[in-house]
């Protein structure tokens, strides 16, 4: 059963009070369900918050045009109103923008950064795909990009044998309100320059994740991420894509607990 803070976010909180503070940003078109693997095992050492990023899931839908400093601000409201003054941030593509804004605006509450299957500055043709993408879904909303999400989300063979796991991805995504969901997309498509090269860099501890077949979040994004932040880790997995979180959670979960726990305690 969630819970909703006075900006109308919805969340989940779990694990040993007085832990080490953990929080999971989900990414564009999802919902904190997303974190349903990870979750049991993160909140048998740490506190763990997952929330609903506005115009998600059960958090209140966006006043005017959002954009990505909004996200960042309302994990602040978030976590101002759990008393939580520090955190580590775990953020799933969009969510791994977010967690870099914030890292930016808050450095002082940040204790360190997971960045998984998250964009950096696209070229130019793949640039115009997801602006295709985002006009493609002011008319139609989430239902006119989500067979080919699953495409690029998903290896061939998970599509092929997982019909239950594409029919809950496809749920997730078909939920959102038509009308929200080409403006939070444009967050996806627009919101990098907000993040890329920070002055100053972002200094905390920070993981960067992807696959070698999510071709929208490339390991070449990837290692750009990790070279903007001194001393960050990085790790691609291999024969998975976009979705390596829900496909084989271990692949993912295993570097994150060790990541954590390493820099936490």
């Amino acid at each position: 059963m969630s819970t909703l803070d006075p900006m109308g976010t919805a969340y989940d909180m779990t694990g040993p009070k007085g832990a080490p503070v953990v929080v999971l940003v989900h990414g564009l078109g999802l919902s904190r369900a997303i974190w349903q693997w990870l979750v049991p095992l993160l909140a048998s050492r740490f506190r763990v918050v997952s929330y609903d990023l506005i115009g998600h899931g059960r958090t209140v839908v966006p006043v005017g045009k959002p954009v990505l400093r909004d996200l960042a601000h309302q994990l602040e409201i978030l976590i101002d109103h759990l008393g939580v003054a520090k955190a580590a941030i775990v953020g799933f593509s969009l969510g791994g923008m977010v967690a870099r804004r914030f890292s930016q605006d808050f450095p002082d509450r940040v204790t360190a950064l997971v960045i998984l299957h998250s964009p950096h500055r696209r070229t130019q043709a793949q640039q115009a795909a997801i602006v295709a993408r985002v006009e493609q879904t002011k008319n139609v909303g989430p239902a006119a990009t989500v067979e080919a999400a699953l495409v690029r989300w998903y290896t061939d063979n998970a599509r092929a044998s997982r019909a239950e796991l594409m029919e809950q991805t496809r749920a997730w995504v078909l939920a959102n309100d038509p009308k929200v969901y080409p403006e939070l997309y444009l967050i996806l498509a627009t919101g990098i320059e907000e993040i890329v090269t920070p002055v100053p860099p972002i200094a905390c501890p920070t993981l960067v994740l992807t696959a070698d077949e999510d071709y929208g979040n490339c390991p070449e994004m990837s290692a750009a991420i990790a070279a903007e932040i001194s001393g960050a880790e990085l790790i691609i997995l291999k024969g998975l894509r976009h979705m390596a979180l829900a496909e084989n959670p271990d692949a993912v979960n295993g570097p994150v607990l060790a990541f954590l726990t390493k820099v936490l305690g």
